[in-house]
């Protein structure tokens, strides 16, 4: 279903048509508990035996996860193991760590770890900060080895919660931020990028619609739980097989 009013826009099947801020107050309450559960139940499954080595068979095109911040690859399991059921090697960063290091220095990092691998064609697949990071790798020269990006719940536009964050890795959300301004008046790479996010993200209330991408709502509230949706996993799949990239050099 596409939505008429914005070019570039779509929506999942079955996902209502309503504003962010006209969500009921008590369905985004229940929304923002199912979606730190969910956060806690994975951040309890990063301690499994599942380990990054057991994505990076398979012969299709390569995925790069980079994950948000706080979070570790494991929050990415859902579409790790979707893209790897498919023949897609898929692999992790474990140097970013929980991601709290600043967006062009993690982004020299990803770009880094493609030149070691001599990956091309790379489909990045990214949640909250990892799709800031993803994007920026994607505007310098060597970001030539990325094929395209599926954001999930980015905050393209910054979130009006960052100036109250009592930490400067997480207040550099806020939309005035030099780096995020800059990344948004950079539109070259936009129509590479396939931008994810629900019809309500408690950390993002703004919404996570970027200019001249790919923009899909889907049918879920919250800034985690949207990982785990059916109509994200068939978004990513879709992105991998629409992208023609190279498995390596």
């Amino acid at each position: 279903m596409t939505d008429p009013t914005t070019p570039g826009t779509s929506a999942a099947a079955g996902t209502a048509a309503v504003p962010p801020g006209r969500v009921p107050l008590l369905r985004r309450a229940w929304w923002a508990v199912l979606d730190w559960w969910y956060a806690a139940r994975w951040q309890l499954r990063s301690t499994g035996p599942t380990t990054a080595e057991d994505y990076r068979t398979g012969t299709g095109q390569p995925v790069v996860v980079v994950p948000g911040v706080y979070e570790t690859w494991h929050f990415m399991r859902p579409l790790m193991d979707a893209l790897h059921d498919a023949g897609h090697p898929v692999h992790v960063l474990p140097v970013l760590r929980h991601n709290l290091r600043p967006v062009p220095e993690s982004a020299r990092e990803v770009l880094a770890y493609l030149e070691e691998q001599d990956l091309r064609g790379v489909l990045v697949v990214a949640h909250s900060k990892g799709g800031l990071i993803g994007k920026y790798a994607m505007t310098l020269p060597e970001g030539e080895r990325i094929d395209r990006m599926v954001a999930v719940s980015t905050p393209f536009g910054g979130s009006v919660y960052a100036r109250l964050a009592p930490v400067p890795h997480l207040r550099a959300f806020r939309a005035a931020d030099p780096v995020l301004a800059a990344l948004g008046r950079d539109l070259a790479v936009n129509a590479r990028i396939t931008s994810v996010y629900g019809v309500f993200d408690t950390l993002i209330p703004g919404g996570s619609e970027l200019a001249g991408a790919t923009n899909v709502r889907v049918p879920v509230g919250g800034h985690f739980r949207i990982l785990g949706a059916e109509q994200t996993r068939a978004v990513v799949l879709g992105a991998a097989g629409a992208s023609a990239g190279p498995a390596a050099g």
